[in-house]
């Protein structure tokens, strides 16, 4: 089956580029264009197509609120916003008013119309440097380490290895009492009972490896 799509952007010659990707494909048929955000709401309105291609910045009515209005009015109809604005704020913008994808105008023909099939299953599609930035941009889960000081880390991994309090303070130039103190509250933190379980918590979490643990020399 065919998959239906229409475009909006203001630029006739964008919309031109546009139409002949999607004439070249077998699988999808254009079924109408518009030259602003209005526009495109009416048409989608009257051709309930499986997918909208939007530009952002249009006249009357913005992309991201046309949009948010396709999505709530039509739920069926999945939108892929396709704009020369790759900023984090249009992009959160868009993810909030619901749509399916994000591309950017330099995307090639054949990423445009993968694009398209993947979101007329209702699969989330990101430009390749979109998708790559939110990566980079996700929060690292925590992990009972970073409750830690840079000094308690440092401290943590030194147990890891075996050493003793005093070969500890040896190491960091600082007197046994300071370490003693700092190894009491590593085990606070990190809610454990011995040098041995806050060890192997180092090594659950990558502060060292397993292969660094020594044999039964943590206590």
């Amino acid at each position: 089956m065919s998959i239906s799509v229409v475009i909006a952007d203001d630029h006739e010659i964008v919309r031109r580029g546009l139409r002949m990707t999607i004439a070249g494909e077998e699988d999808m048929v254009l079924l109408g264009e518009a030259s602003n955000g209005r526009e495109a709401v009416d048409l989608v309105a009257r051709t309930q197509p499986d997918v909208a291609l939007l530009d952002i910045h249009m006249p009357e009515m913005s992309g991201i609120d046309a949009a948010r209005m396709i999505r709530e009015r039509f739920p069926s109809v999945q939108v892929l916003i396709v704009t020369g604005f790759g900023n984090d704020a249009h992009l959160y913008a868009a993810l909030q008013a619901g749509v399916t994808g994000y591309l950017l105008k330099d995307a090639t023909g054949d990423e445009l119309v993968d694009a398209i099939r993947g979101a007329a299953q209702g699969k989330p599609q990101l430009h390749p440097q979109i998708a790559r930035r939110l990566m980079t941009q996700m929060p690292r889960p925590k992990t009972p380490l970073d409750e830690l000081s840079e000094r308690e880390r440092e401290v943590l991994t030194l147990i890891g290895r075996g050493m003793s309090n005093k070969e500890i303070a040896n190491a960091l130039h600082l007197t046994e009492a300071t370490i003693k103190g700092y190894v009491s509250a590593i085990l606070g933190k990190l809610h454990v009972d011995d040098r041995t379980q806050a060890a192997l918590l180092a090594v659950r979490y990558g502060l060292i490896e397993l292969e660094e643990l020594p044999g039964g020399a943590l206590f």
